[in-house]
């Protein structure tokens, strides 16, 4: 497991985990820290349930729709009360965990920007509401790890797999062992007894369990009951396992030992580990419910549970729905379908003019990529040629099992087992994903049929993704044609612009910022905001900044007028907000009108920054016989004026006015700063994360003395 760079900042952060989770009663919790680079957050510490119940959570992206993702980018305390909650506002979440218990999600505020997150599970007898207690606690929880976070020397690398972390103290735990007086009341009771730690392993036995079990205690100990036991290796006694762990309730199923026993088991499990009561069913074979009733398994056990395979299969397909972009298709292959099979290393290529085309690759160094990047699709030189040819995955044990039937192949890279699936929709060839292995590796029955359904999926999902990225980069071009490439160059008058898309979506919006010079001493300004995100949204925009041309140099309140009765005249339903300015340099005045839109800042050189106050008219597009108010303002050398659209100061679970205001103290901090990197400043401080859930337009001005 790798290690962080600061040991003691990594000890704090685990320690502050485990004590919330005591002190709050949840039964488990996870920290994760974020990777800005790749906008991924990465679980780091988990304590209360197995790493594998856990698995799919181990790297989430920011954009993902589940709680921890929620409250890093919305920066809230995020809460879910039932299972209920969590299938109506997480369903992707439910679908893998379709256990009964409550969650909480909660931010790591640092100094500078949120470093990252933890979350808390509760058993199933929790309320659906958090105390003021418990908030209290996760609330300092948090400001204990982000300050940590601020206070280490050396940044604390992610590792690949999460640090576990026990609940216990030191001295709570020590001393489990039982005493010879409870193991020998254990013992004389008729019926099984068995204890299992958190992991699911046999921890104590007594003799009459091992005699119903079938096995001596020295072959249970320290195994899983499914993995020692053949006829256990069911997905129902697993399922009960991962419930008891879960939500904290007791649980009970019975199930075959060959030829004709009928074992009863009940499940009693607490935050340090699970108590198992085993008795013979038939002898209350009237309480037994046959649904519980597990059939008997193959003689021999799989190589991971078949509940485990389940729910892996039930989450990579929800979040395989979820992809939007070929980009996403990959990272999410990457990130979660590598891990959940053991394999290092990882080939997407999509089906291009009878060529394989690569698209994403984990694992590989850039020169085997290159040999690989754009082979026919009937090569012979790896086994992709053939799995797309035939439509059936191939799979590759070791090197000489490829060298037989492909020479040339195992020279290409490293690896030393591989899984080729053919990715087909409607028996099209959309492409093949290749799973690699650092060491030979056995597919298994269980693997080879869960790949291949899996195969499936993936080229669904990226199919439609490669139509998705198409319209995308169709769409995106339209609206970079539509923008200005460049901003005029007006003496005594500094300019800088952005427009950011909205970090999920087609990369398109309304969003829309113009500079007109006029002549030598006076310019137009104009931002705005068309509704909606689609090329529908993006060719509006275009046309509404044309009237603006049209009738720029007029009076700003006529500028808005004469605009708005162009788009009621398109007869559209989408309206548009606009701020129009008219800047005179020579007089030192702005004029300003605005159609609903939010008001600029401005900022004086030695006065305090703050948003203009305007007399905004309606949205353009709702009534052609509407007028606009027009203010207007001193412009004294050195001013600033920050026009933005509302992406920039709204977002789910933040105060647009507190957002505001705080940008306006920044804009007077970093008076005289170069705009450009003003406006990187400005979009850090109200969006630290970099991911965006509305467009965002901002468009800086400053008056500078004139030359000569």
């Amino acid at each position: 497991m790798d290690r962080p760079g600061d040991p003691d900042g990594a000890r704090l952060l685990d320690e502050t985990l485990a004590d919330t989770v005591r002190r709050t009663g949840a039964s488990a919790g996870a920290l994760y820290l974020l990777d800005e680079a790749t906008g991924v957050l990465a679980m780091t510490a988990l304590c209360g349930v197995p790493l594998e119940v856990a698995w799919p959570w181990q790297r989430v992206p920011l954009n993902a729709p589940v709680p921890v993702s929620d409250a890093v980018r919305e920066n809230r305390l995020v809460w879910v009360g039932s299972q209920n909650d969590m299938a109506r506002t997480y369903p992707r979440a439910a679908a893998s965990l379709p256990y009964r218990f409550a969650l909480a999600a909660a931010p790591l505020p640092g100094r500078d920007r949120c470093r990252g997150a933890f979350f808390l599970l509760w058993p199933a007898s929790h309320p659906a509401e958090a105390s003021r207690r418990e908030r209290g606690h996760i609330a300092s929880a948090a400001r204990r790890m982000a300050r940590a976070l601020d206070e280490v020397t050396v940044p604390i690398p992610l590792p690949d797999r999460p640090r576990l972390v026990p609940i216990a103290s030191a001295a709570a735990s020590h001393g489990d062992r039982p005493s010879r007086a409870a193991a020998d009341y254990v013992e004389r009771l008729p019926e099984g007894a068995l204890g299992m730690d958190l992991e699911g392993r046999i921890t104590f036995l007594t003799a009459e369990a091992a005699s119903l079990l079938g096995l001596e205690a020295g072959r249970l100990l320290g195994t899983r009951p499914w993995q020692s036991l053949p006829w256990l290796d069911d997905t129902v006694a697993e399922d009960c396992y991962r419930t008891a762990v879960i939500s904290r309730d007791p649980v009970a199923f019975t199930s075959l030992r060959p030829p004709s026993t009928w074992l009863r088991f009940q499940l009693y499990p607490d935050a340090s580990g699970i108590s198992v009561r085993i008795t013979r069913a038939d002898a209350t074979a009237q309480d037994r419910p046959p649904a519980a009733s597990t059939r008997p398994a193959p003689s021999t056990p799989s190589s991971t549970a078949q509940a485990g395979r389940l729910y892996q299969l039930v989450h990579l397909a929800a979040a395989l729905t979820e992809t939007v972009a070929v980009r996403d298709v990959v990272e999410l292959v990457a990130d979660q379908v590598l891990p959940a099979f053991g394999a290092d290393g990882l080939v997407l290529s999509v089906a291009d003019a009878g060529r394989l085309k690569i698209t994403g690759h984990h694992g590989y160094d850039q020169e085997t990529i290159d040999r690989l990047d754009g082979l026919p699709l009937d090569t012979n030189l790896t086994p992709a040629g053939q799995a797309l040819a035939e439509g059936v995955p191939s799979f590759f044990a070791d090197r000489d099992e490829m060298a037989r039937r492909h020479p040339g192949a195992p020279r290409i890279s490293g690896k030393q087992a591989w899984a080729f699936l053919p990715l087909i929709v409607s028996g099209r060839p959309v492409g093949c994903c290749i799973l690699s292995y650092e060491r030979p590796h056995e597919f298994s029955a269980d693997e080879r049929a869960v790949l291949t359904s899996l195969a499936g999926l993936i080229a669904q999902a990226l199919d439609r993704a490669r139509l998705y990225d198409a319209a995308r980069d169709l769409a995106h071009g339209l609206q970079q044609a539509l923008l200005p490439h460049r901003l005029p160059v007006l003496p005594g008058l500094d300019t800088a612009a952005r427009y950011l898309p909205a970090s999920h979506g087609m990369d398109i919006g309304g969003d829309f910022y113009d500079v007109i010079r006029l002549d030598g001493t006076t310019a137009a300004a104009v931002i705005g905001d068309v509704q909606g995100h689609s090329a529908a949204a993006a060719a509006l925009m275009g046309q509404v900044r044309t009237a603006i041309h049209a009738t720029a140099g007029g009076p700003p309140g006529q500028v808005l007028a004469r605009t708005n009765r162009v788009l009621t005249d398109l007869e559209t339903d989408l309206l548009v907000s606009c701020t129009y300015a008219h800047i005179d340099l020579a007089r030192q005045e702005v004029l300003l009108a605005s159609a609903g839109h939010p008001p600029p800042l401005l900022h004086r050189p030695g006065r305090q920054a703050h948003p203009v106050e305007l007399d905004p008219g309606p949205l353009l597009g709702i009534d052609p016989g509407l007028s606009y108010p027009v203010t207007a303002l001193p412009l004294s050398p050195g001013a600033t004026l920050a026009f933005y659209t509302d992406g920039l100061v709204e977002a789910p679970g933040a105060d647009p006015d507190r957002v505001t205001g705080d940008l306006a103290v920044h804009l007077a901090e970093h008076d005289g700063q170069d705009l450009d990197r003003l406006i990187d400043t400005l979009l850090h401080r109200a969006r630290p994360t970099a991911h965006y859930t509305d467009d965002i337009a901002v468009l800086l001005l400053r008056t500078t003395a004139r030359p000569g």
